[in-house]
């Protein structure tokens, strides 16, 4: 019993739950921090200075160490503007040699003259179920790029996340009280009640619009694109009317990660399922229902939905980021 134990505990799925939950960072994992010895009979003096752990030495040491530091950095810098240039250069070259190649204006190759656009017209509603030809377009001929589109908006997301999230567990005094003082929850409640009745009115009409936007997006103009959009801003005015207190009592940053993977687990492997199928002229099981009904275009209603609660998390996760620094 003990040996199952251990082994459910050192399991990947629960190192992969932890990690979403944000209670484990195995980036961390075998780092430790080193410190440098102090000299005898200076321990219990130590002098403070800024890049500099807390030792006894002397001010020659000190101005070696600092030293050695700054050389460091500056090293770091000039490597980084360097690699930075080059990138750039390389994206501009590759750009150009790409536009070199394209098809001269009015040549019989260019896209406008392709059968694609004519399948998609023709073919669409009986291939896709989808009665907007738009959705059936890019939620199914093109679904991977829609993939790709959601996977840039999560990454994006963990970037400013990275960038700008606090370190709870700085030790900076300075810096603790600079973030103290800009620290929106010191100031909740605002308790302003004209915004506080207002969101109480159009917060449940927004987020239901919303999700009519998704969930209507194969049979109307929308979708997870738009429909997320209006769901992420009613979040944005719940926010603001009734502070992180009252947000967070359903919406955390564990509830974020939960979401956003969950979401684009599903699209990843149901595509994969239905171009698999697709691809070796298989039968897919997927029906895709009458079309104009709600329940219909195969795969195209779910995968919207999973791109409507990513794009509501993003948007969400952008504001309270560059709001407060933190999700």
């Amino acid at each position: 019993m003990s040996r199952r134990k251990d082994n459910y505990e050192n399991s990947r799925w629960l190192k992969f739950k932890r990690w979403v939950d944000g209670e484990v960072d195995f980036l961390a994992d075998g780092m430790e921090t080193v410190k440098l010895p102090e000299p005898e009979g200076t321990a219990g003096t130590p002098e403070k200075m800024d890049g500099i752990p807390e030792s006894g030495f002397d001010g020659e040491e000190k101005k070696i160490l600092a030293g050695e530091e700054t050389k460091g950095l500056l090293l770091y810098r000039k490597f980084y503007q360097v690699m930075s240039v080059l990138l750039c250069c390389s994206i501009i070259f590759v750009l150009l040699w790409t536009v070199a190649y394209l098809p001269e204006f009015g040549n019989a190759g260019n896209p406008d003259n392709n059968e694609v656009s004519a399948r998609y017209i023709e073919q669409g509603l009986k291939e896709t179920g989808a009665v907007n030809m738009v959705t059936g377009m890019i939620l199914d001929y093109r679904a991977f790029d829609t993939f790709g589109e959601s996977c840039v908006l999560f990454i994006a997301s963990c970037c400013v996340m990275v960038l700008l999230k606090i370190d709870r567990n700085c030790q900076d005094d300075r810096t603790r009280k600079r973030l103290a003082e800009a620290n929106d929850r010191l100031f909740e409640p605002k308790n302003d009640i004209i915004l506080q009745k207002c969101a109480c009115v159009l917060v449940p009409l927004i987020l239901l619009f919303g999700v009519y936007i998704v969930l209507n997006g194969h049979l109307s103009p929308g979708g997870g694109f738009s429909g997320g959009a209006v769901i992420g801003s009613g979040m944005i005015l719940y926010l603001n009317a009734f502070g992180f207190q009252k947000t967070e009592r359903f919406f955390t940053e564990k509830t974020y990660r939960r979401i956003t993977v969950s979401a684009l687990t599903f699209y990843c492997l149901a595509k994969s399922y239905s171009f698999f199928t697709g691809a070796n002229h298989l039968e897919s099981g997927i029906p895709l229902g009458t079309p104009g009904a709600i329940l219909s275009s195969g795969l195209i209603l779910p995968l919207n939905i999973c791109v409507g609660m990513v794009v509501a998390c993003t948007m969400y996760a952008f504001y309270t980021l560059f709001r407060k620094g933190d999700l």
